[in-house]
């Protein structure tokens, strides 16, 4: 019997790739056209330590609005740092015909440099070399006068390090990131242990209310009139709605808050409400849209900007 695992198939995905048909689980190979590689010699010694600062070192590297993480590894005080964008990847491979479900790991080829001993043909005009224990893509052309053989891509390229899990690396088609969803679980939790705190507030007070509302039968005695009281309860029911009418629409308003919107003002009164939300670019303003949108709310937006207006009524 054979206890060891069998190690899947290794897929080089590159630009230049054809379109594919899988019919079992494979891993996936990332050359450097999908992602963004830096070096740093780093006084740390924990690879948390090193991703808490990994956006800080692609500052100006990277294209606005993409949705980056990042993936570290250390040899001594030198540390590799990898930034990519999950989204673009993920549209890539489904249409090569490579979808979530299908991946097992995702790898980078920086993860394998060691195996990078010659160049490694992509297509008649690039290849992969190692220069300086850094994988790059460079043109074929520049490669023919040195005669060098190309490298055969197979499963042996597979780093012994970990590679992205599909599961938790964000394959799947979300309109948040893995650490925007975690943000707004943290404030609906906060909300939720908020009105949690009231409702015991208001359960441990009703026995004083008791006391009080019989001090106010003695001093008052027309409030014992059920007229009376009807109108008064009616009043602050109306009020309660009210107010928990507002609630309701501040946290819908705080799910629109994500990576590359910015709240800059907002107002409300008995009836109607409006936010005014900045937005980084176009796709993040449609986003802001269709959760509006969901809402029942209307949307403005303002000319020759992202800039847009939600409003509604209460």
């Amino acid at each position: 019997m054979n206890f060891i695992r069998k190690t899947k198939e290794l897929l080089l995905v590159h630009t230049a790739m054809h379109r594919v048909t899988l019919t079992e689980n494979i891993n996936i190979m990332l050359t450097p056209q999908f992602y963004t590689t830096k070096k740093e010699v780093l006084p740390i010694k924990y690879a948390y330590q090193a991703k808490k600062i990994a956006p800080s070192l692609f500052e100006g590297l990277l294209e606005e609005g993409g949705s980056y993480e990042y993936t570290v590894s250390n040899d001594g005080d030198t540390w590799t740092f990898i930034a990519y964008d999950i989204e673009k990847i993920a549209d890539f491979l489904a249409s090569k015909g490579i979808g979530a479900d299908k991946i097992s790991k995702l790898y980078f080829a920086q993860q394998s440099v060691d195996r990078f001993t010659a160049p490694l043909a992509l297509s008649d005009k690039e290849s992969l070399v190692n220069i300086d224990d850094t994988v790059v893509v460079v043109p074929s052309i520049v490669l023919e006068d040195k005669g060098e053989a190309s490298l055969a891509f197979d499963k042996n390229f597979t780093p012994k390090t970990s590679g992205v899990s599909v599961k938790t690396g964000g394959m799947t088609k979300s309109m948040f990131t893995q650490s925007q969803a975690l943000t707004i679980a943290a404030v609906l939790a906060l909300f939720a242990g908020m009105f949690a705190v009231e409702g015991s507030r208001y359960d441990g007070g009703n026995k004083a209310d008791e006391e009080t509302l019989q001090a106010l039968y003695e001093s008052y005695p027309s409030l014992e009139s059920s007229y009376t009281r009807a109108g008064i309860v009616e009043k602050y029911r109306n009020i309660n709605t009210l107010e928990r009418k507002k609630r309701e629409t501040i946290k819908t308003l705080s799910h629109m808050i994500f990576k590359g919107v910015t709240l800059t003002s907002a107002h409300l009164d008995e009836k109607r409400f409006n936010a005014h939300f900045s937005c980084d670019n176009e796709e993040v303003a449609n986003r802001v849209k269709a959760l509006a949108k969901k809402s029942h709310y209307n949307t403005s937006k303002a000319k020759n900007s992202n800039d847009l207006t939600v409003e509604g009524a209460l």
